[in-house]
Formats: C-alpha cells, sequence, structure tokens
C-alpha cells in the first residue's frame, strides 16, 4: 500500500490556537491539572496498597 501522497512541495501547518493565548492557556492548565491528578491519585493508591493489612493463610 502506498502513501496518496507524492511530493511536500507546498505542504503546510496550521496551528488553530497559535495566535490565541487565553485558548494556549487553558490548555496548559488542563495539561497540568490533570497531570497533577494523576500522580495524587497513584500516590493515593500506592499508600492505600501498602498500609492495607496483608493476610497470610
Amino acid at each position: 500500500m502506498s502513501s496518496p501522497i507524492n511530493s511536500w512541495e507546498g505542504a503546510s501547518t496550521i496551528y488553530t490556537f497559535a495566535d490565541k493565548p487565553a485558548v494556549m492557556a487553558v490548555i496548559l492548565v488542563v495539561g497540568v491539572a490533570l497531570t497533577v491528578f494523576a500522580i495524587w491519585a497513584t500516590v493515593r493508591h500506592e499508600k492505600h496498597s501498602y498500609d492495607a493489612p496483608m493476610l497470610k493463610k
């Protein structure tokens, strides 16, 4: 199967939000918030897992 692109001549890129700093800031804040939440949830889960008593049979 071959690519339908025969040449890169005339190719361009469109940055949808590059001229809107407020939107870029919102995207950044959401990304940071999601990262912090993921780290917090992982730490909370690991702490709970290791604090739980281990039952031996």
